[in-house]
């Protein structure tokens, strides 16, 4: 039987995905495998992936990941057949190959060349499988800093940043210089080709490309740490050919430089376009499709019938109609559904190596790995989940002496931690370290002029400071943290998404980071309203209450802007028709309704001119058809065909506090 290409493009596609999902689960086996060297099932569960995996890229011809696998199937087949024993050198033997799979599979898929150090690790594979048993042969490869000696391998680091990158509030010399910090003999070039003329030059833009040499021992693994929290916005090369001092090729416009480096290709590929559903599923959701034929049966024939009941005929047809539609939304949304596991399942990993950096001990325990979440949503968690962890390896659990000698076992613990609630779903990240120094957060944010001297504020107000762009208490900047851009970036992420994210810490205790995240980001329960002429959605889950507001409960303050009492408290008025340019005739306040909503800052009041009703919109995406718009998260399609906008709660406030200014933000931090 002959394939078309168009087939062989789907197997293809299908291989790697269940080839990604070998190497997880290696890689979680390994990591067990560790506190537990005699487990044979273990071993020929690992066996049985790399084999599988050997086998699927024999099927395509990719013969790098062939050779590779090959070498690796040797050498666990040894383990499990008890000619060699686990020792610590080959446990991170097979860490580092499970990290080679995933580079040799991103190359196959996109046809490149295969990740350097490759051959180097093939061959410490084969030197393990060589060695006696009581003998280790390949050291772990944690980050080495410069050695002082001038020793190591002459390495040019290419380093383009975004265009975006001072709009994050990031400096690149920071990172430039962390670059050079681990080696010996460095230099660095600047390459301004990429300037426009001065009249057409944006400040706020970088345009610049760096291309640091120097002499290092650390390998490609160590020197990406250091771009941690600006890789995936800047294009970053490693070339360990280059000798120290040769010239590097400029960047010509339209060539090289347009093109992604082949890490942010494959990054952009391993995010799987397929999802696995259960027959089970399937099933049903065919059966509510043939509940649907029926119920439209039912309609056409009531309305060919011109007798007394066909009024009520239709009408039965009509709610057997809208309750299978709720019941097949209800199906098809939880297709879409994933186990937040799928994001759980990397960070035993990446304890297990921070800790051993930081010479720390640390245990981590997942919790509610079988909760599921939409998958979209899934992908935008990683991240901000995994900045959490290593601040929480890095700079909440202490080392074990400091531990002992605060009455603390020696191991600390992490806790990463899922549930439904309400309708949502609760991700909690929490240790039991030092917990947050209040005080130095204090003086941090005095010192960048976010606090005034004389403000009285708590504990909750003080802890919200560590979101602000730029702000770390850290005495220390490492590679892994410390640098004031981590939390800025975890609470932009989780926003995007309709997510909240709230702290609460006790001092010697520990730390919670919660987030609240909508179970899905297709579908969500919206509240219209109208403004002057037009119709907008607001998140019901934001709204805490609406009220037809009075002119005596606003009230200016400080020149700052408006606020209204409610019950007491003063809460920042926003008048929704100035922040979208909407033309009134009058804005009569006592006709107007205000509606009460929570966001990360605190509560604010959005002024509307009437509430039209709640229900379920269905979320379109702004930026597939027209652009992105600051303060709106998409748009939905009314009963009576106009389109809706779906207002932002977190923008909307946002772009507002921004507008009146930094007097205004203290009014508002001062009122919540």
């Amino acid at each position: 039987m002959a394939f078309s290409d168009k087939d062989l493009e789907r197997f293809e596609a299908t291989f790697f995905e269940e080839a990604g999902e070998h190497v997880s689960a290696m890689e979680d086996a390994l990591i067990t495998l560790e506190t537990c060297p005699n487990d044979t099932e273990l071993l020929n569960a690992i066996f049985r992936a790399a084999h599988s995996i050997k086998g699927g890229a024999g099927t395509f011809g990719f013969q790098d990941l062939i050779r590779f696998a090959h070498v690796l199937e040797n050498l666990l087949d040894a383990l499990r057949q008890g000619r060699k024993r686990v020792a610590p050198s080959t446990s991170e033997c097979l860490l580092r190959s499970a990290d080679a799979l995933r580079g040799l599979l991103d190359a196959a898929r996109l046809r490149a060349v295969a990740p350097d150090g490759i051959e180097v690790l093939r061959e410490a594979l084969e030197r393990e499988l060589a060695a006696p048993a009581t003998e280790t042969q390949v050291k772990p490869t944690a980050p080495t800093a410069k050695d002082g000696g001038g020793e190591g391998e002459a390495v040019a680091v290419t380093f383009q940043p975004g265009r975006e990158l001072f709009g994050r509030g990031m400096d690149p010399l920071l990172v430039v210089r962390d670059v050079l910090a681990i080696g010996d003999n460095g230099s660095v070039r600047l390459d301004c080709s990429a300037l426009p003329d001065l009249d057409k030059l944006d400040p706020e833009l970088c345009y610049l490309r760096f291309i640091i040499e120097v002499r290092t021992t650390a390998d490609d693994a160590s020197i990406r740490d250091v771009f941690a929290f600006v890789e995936d916005i800047s294009k970053i090369s490693i070339d360990r050919r280059t000798p120290v001092g040769e010239r590097a090729a400029p960047i010509a416009a339209g060539g090289a430089s347009d093109r992604m480096s082949s890490k942010e290709q494959a990054g952009k590929t391993t995010t799987s376009s397929t999802v696995r559903v259960s027959t089970e599923k399937i099933d049903k959701i065919i059966d509510l499709v043939g509940e649907l034929v029926i119920a439209q049966s039912m309609i056409l024939a009531a309305l060919d019938c011109d007798g007394a009941d066909s009024r009520a005929r239709l009408r039965d047809a009509a709610e057997a109609v809208g309750r299978n539609t709720r019941e097949l939304q209800e199906q098809v949304m939880g297709v879409r559904m994933v186990p937040v596991g799928t994001v759980f399942r990397r960070f035993p990993r990446v304890v297990r190596d921070l800790a051993a950096r930081f010479g720390k001990t640390i245990a981590l325990h997942l919790e509610g790995e079988n909760t599921e979440i939409d998958r979209g949503m899934v992908e935008q968690l990683a991240d901000p989940l995994t900045h959490l962890v290593r601040n929480a390896i890095d700079h909440g659990i202490e080392p074990p002496a400091v531990r002992a000698e605060r009455g603390k076992p020696a191991e600390g613990r992490i806790v990463l931690r899922a549930a439904h609630q309400g309708g949502r779903v609760i991700v909690d990240i929490s240790d039991d370290g030092a917990g947050l120094n209040i005080e130095r957060i204090r003086e941090k944010a005095l010192a960048l002029g976010l606090l005034d001297r004389d403000a009285d504020a708590d504990d909750h107000t003080l802890i919200a400071f560590i979101f602000a762009p730029g702000f770390s208490t850290a005495q220390q900047v490492s590679d892994v943290s410390g640098r004031g851009v981590g939390m800025d970036v975890v609470k932009r992420s989780i926003e995007q998404v309709g997510g909240v994210v709230s702290v609460s810490s006790v001092a010697g205790k520990g730390t919670q980071f919660r987030i609240s995240l909508p179970l899905t980001t297709a579908i969500m329960d919206g509240l219209s309203v109208r403004i002057a002429d037009q119709t907008f959605v607001l998140p019901l889950l934001s709204i805490v209450e609406s009220f037809r507001l009075k002119p005596e409960h606003i009230k200016t303050v400080l020149g700052a802007g408006e606020v209204v009492r409610v019950r007491g408290d003063a809460i920042p008025l926003v008048r929704l028709h100035r922040e979208l340019g909407i033309a009134v005739e009058a804005a009569d306040a006592s006709r107007s309704i205000v509606c009460v909503v929570d966001t990360s800052s605190g509560r604010v009041g959005l002024l509307v001119d009437e509430l039209l009703g709640q229900g379920q919109v269905v979320i379109k995406t702004l930026e597939t058809n027209y652009r992105r718009i600051d303060g709106m998260v998409g748009a939905t399609i009314a009963g009576d065909g106009r389109v809706a906008l779906i207002v932002d709660p977190q923008g909307i406030a946002r772009r507002a506090t921004l507008g009146r200014g930094k007097e205004s933000e203290h009014v508002i931090r001062q009122s919540n």
